[in-house]
């Protein structure tokens, strides 16, 4: 039996990650597999706050975005793994991204397919591989080491 579980919707994923806008890269989860993989989506939109100065006459969203919507569907896939919500006193941290390559531009009406897996997960500190897609085509791709810290 598979323990693949359905997508999550904007709402549910406000309920895992403390990101809001602008900062917030991800629209819908596709598909999560608790202590294992997870399928986000990211609609980028022309609009984006970061397209007005990256770049004004040819628009590409940044690659340090699309680390960071990788480390965004960790968190989901970490704390969907461990049952778990954020809280006011912890926050989920990116803490290391190694072997990131960026393959071709994310542009204005491109539809991002997020895929992150769990390597390992020892003591609080997650690492996972991830990849940007857009058209089946691999735009970017890293492996990041996530932690989550107290606060208070």
């Amino acid at each position: 039996m598979s323990d693949l579980e359905s997508g999550l919707d904007i709402y549910q994923i406000l309920e895992h990650l403390p990101h809001r806008y602008p900062f917030l890269l991800i629209d819908r989860v596709l598909e999560c597999t608790p202590g294992e993989s997870l399928v986000a989506i990211k609609n980028v939109t022309y609009n984006e706050p970061f397209f007005t100065g990256h770049f004004p006459h040819r628009p590409v969203m940044p690659g340090v975005l699309l680390l960071e919507a990788m480390a965004q569907a960790t968190g989901v896939l970490a704390f969907r793994t461990t049952g778990r919500v954020p809280s006011d006193t912890s926050l989920y941290y990116l803490v290391g991204i190694d072997n990131a390559r960026f393959k071709q531009p994310v542009e204005p009406g491109d539809q991002v397919r997020i895929e992150v897996n769990v390597v390992k997960s020892l003591r609080g500190v997650w690492k996972f591989t991830g990849k940007c897609l857009v058209d089946g085509k691999l735009v970017c791709s890293a492996d990041l080491m996530c932690a989550e810290r107290n606060v208070a």
